[in-house]
């Protein structure tokens, strides 16, 4: 049968033609490799792509023919630092192969991407690396792989040895078919008779493929005799019960030697689902009413969204986007639309939302890893658009008369701080744009104003930041300091005092003269500020006990003891004394200001308060005691756990100076499990024998 799909202009006419498939698994796992494999084994002429930093930090894609379909094939980075990457990947696809190396198990860090794809309900096939390794077990690797994702796990294919470690080709358990690879190229023959292994395996995945089929017929004639199922309604449930994230086919593959990749592309082929059959995320109107799910057809209104962003010092912007409906043309005019507020449930100054239209000029597909221009992108398809001035990863383009917002996925929280400042003035002149282009591309990435106005940019972890310091560099030419962050200390009364505050100066001329007498006292945390006006008799007139309040207040701004803001304090003013001729407002701020350093001057009446954030931090159960220890260590105050699936939840009140590295340290703890949140929770009174830390 001739391909639908022309390999040299890779247009496909039809999404059922199209299959959009994401590589997922730990670093280290063979993931890479095996995404080298499949492009070799399909894109005639293909050496591979350069593997550093920046390719194995971000979604890759690459698009090849096999059969009567167009793959869309994207790599999705494994370290848990580029988590937001992964999501993105899992957004485009509607599929994904979820590689482990049968060498290594399944750890943590596994379970956890294992988890993102089930939140997605996205449909899996398991490949298993690294057979060839010393220690490595088919059976063993598979009994991990069910006793972590479930029983929906069946092998579909098992592997054929020639001696210990030397996988030279595999059976495949419904065709009953032996593929094997000894001899340089693949030979397929029937089985004659089947193994242990053969039998151990194929009578469940046969059940599971009926079960989720829920075809009662067909179960009638498996019981009654298997040998008379037919082949082609085994293949075609099999694809139904994929495609519902039910059923997870496992397949050997050895990515050194290429034994294996011809199955796994006939069940991408076959197997896996069409964009028509993979749900579509929702869809709203830009006021937030909802709108029908967009369906996957090439002639409805356009919907598509942009998954990922990178930009080019010379170049611009290159945006990858997936097409869910509808049809991409050059020279279109479409609406772009971004609310990352509608996520996060906050404004975002490095992300601001918007609504704008844009002329779409080039579009590039891409054929292997190159990208070549297309007059047009149907939906189903993930092509690339150069250029785009405002659109955003994540943002919607849809038709501009009928506006959209696709539903968001959940980006990843920033939650360690990287604290700069620029080298010299004329790296200070560049920094800001800089940093604004890289939140652009990376979704990511945070920038704000901390405590003394420090620049901090918040990352995903140590290698999120080493990334972006040398992107910083390299494309920007733009070099920076770190610095040790600062803590948003406050300071506090403790005790009622009372203050004389005395400013009397006479050169000649106009002196300057005020006198006030205040009464400063604490107030629960988070009440702010009170002023109170207690004069009688007219001892500070009128017009100038505003002054003095403005000049407490500029006071407690600045602090008094240790240069941090004083906050929670009530301040009565409740006598004084004037001169007809040289009082002034300036004179009355200056007394207000001296009165509250008086007051700050009594022994033991001020404190510093330090700010405590509610941490929330989910784990594997094995990872809850090292968990808990930990968080006490930092001074934390724990408020409880809870059990939900498996993991563990830690609630716990922890000082935002024992934070600063927790990104890095709780994945060490939790063996990269581990994922945590962080709120503000409030101030508390930092303990007597770390003034010496803050004090100025």
């Amino acid at each position: 049968m001739s391909s639908k799909v022309n390999a040299t202009t890779m247009q496909p006419t039809s999404p059922d033609d199209v299959r959009n498939v994401v590589l997922i698994g730990n670093a280290g796992s063979g993931k890479t490799s095996l995404f080298e494999q499949l492009l070799k084994a399909r894109v005639p002429g293909y050496r591979g792509e350069k593997e550093d930093a920046e390719r194995a930090s971000q979604l890759f894609l690459a698009s090849f023919v096999t059969g009567d379909t167009m793959v869309n094939l994207l790599d999705a980075p494994g370290h848990p630092d580029f988590v937001g990457e992964l999501r993105a990947g899992i957004r485009a696809a509607d599929a994904a192969i979820f590689v482990v190396s049968a060498a290594d198990g399944v750890d943590g860090a596994a379970q956890s991407l294992w988890q993102e794809c089930r939140e997605a309900n996205l449909p899996r096939v398991i490949v298993l690396t690294k057979l060839d390794a010393g220690h490595a077990d088919f059976d063993t690797a598979v009994a991990d792989c069910q006793d972590r994702f479930g029983d929906g796990v069946r092998p579909t294919h098992v592997p054929t040895f020639a001696g210990p470690g030397q996988v030279v080709g595999n059976i495949g358990l419904l065709t009953l078919e032996e593929h094997d690879y000894s001899g340089g190229n693949r030979v397929v023959r029937t089985l004659n008779a089947h193994d242990d292994q053969v039998e151990t395996y194929r009578g469940p995945l046969i059940e599971s493929i009926i079960a989720e089929a829920e075809d009662e017929g067909l179960m009638d004639r498996y019981l009654e005799d298997d040998e008379h199922l037919d082949l082609a309604d085994l293949l075609d449930d099999l694809m139904k019960a994929v495609a519902t994230a039910n059923l997870f086919p496992v397949v050997p593959v050895q990515t050194g030697t290429g034994v294996g990749i011809e199955e796994l592309l006939a069940l991408i082929e076959h197997g896996f689902p069409t964009p028509g059959l993979h749900p579509n995320p929702s869809l709203t109107t830009t006021d937030g009413e909802v709108l029908p799910q967009p369906d996957s057809d090439p002639e409805a209104p356009l919907v598509a969204q942009v998954i990922r962003t990178t930009t080019d010092p010379f170049a611009g912007r290159l945006s990858m986007v997936r097409i869910f409906s509808g049809t991409l043309r050059t020279d279109d005019i479409v609406h772009v639309s971004g609310h990352r507020s509608w996520v996060s449930g906050r404004d975002d100054d490095s992300h601001p939302d918007h609504d704008n239209e844009e002329r779409i000029g080039l579009i590039q597909g891409a054929v292997g890893a190159e990208l070549k221009p297309r007059p047009q992108a149907i939906a189903g398809e993930i092509v690339l658009l150069p250029k785009l001035s405002t659109a955003e990863t994540g943002d919607t383009l849809s038709a501009k008369d009928r506006p959209g917002v696709v539903e968001a996925w959940a980006l990843p929280e920033p939650l360690l701080p990287l604290a700069i400042r620029a080298a010299t003035r004329n790296d200070e002149d560049k920094l800001a744009g800089a940093l604004q282009r890289l939140a652009v591309e990376d979704s990511s990435v945070r920038v704000d104003r901390g405590a003394g106005d420090q620049l901090v940019v918040w990352t995903t972890g140590q290698a999120h930041a080493d990334l972006l310091l040398g992107r910083l560099v390299e494309r920007y030419q733009v070099r920076v300091e770190q610095e040790e962050l600062k803590i948003p200390m406050r300071e506090t009364f403790t005790r009622k005092v009372s203050a004389l505050g005395r400013h009397v100066k006479q050169s000649g001329g106009h002196g300057q003269y005020a006198v006030c007498n205040i009464e400063v006292e604490p107030l629960e945390r988070g009440a702010g500020f009170e002023f109170v006006d207690k004069v009688v008799g007219g001892a500070v007139p009128r017009q100038f006990i505003p002054s003095v309040e403005k000049g407490v207040r500029n006071q407690l701004e600045k602090g008094v003891f240790a240069g941090y803001p004083m906050v929670d304090v009530r301040v009565t003013l409740y006598d004084g004394k004037a001169h007809s001729v040289d009082s002034s407002d300036m004179a009355f701020q200056m007394a207000g200001a001296l009165a509250i350093k008086e007051a700050a001057g009594v022994t033991g009446a001020v404190a510093l308060l330090e700010p405590l954030d509610l941490v929330t931090v989910t784990i594997a159960d094995e990872y809850l005691g090292p968990v808990m220890t930990d968080l006490s260590g930092r001074r934390g105050q724990l408020l409880g756990s809870d059990a939900a699936d498996g993991r563990s939840i830690v609630r716990a009140l922890v000082p935002q100076a024992e934070l600063a590295r927790y990104a890095i340290d709780l994945r060490g703890i939790a063996h990269g499990s581990g994922t945590f949140t962080r709120e503000f929770h409030g101030y508390e009174v930092l303990p007597a024998q770390m003034l010496g830390k803050y004090k100025k």
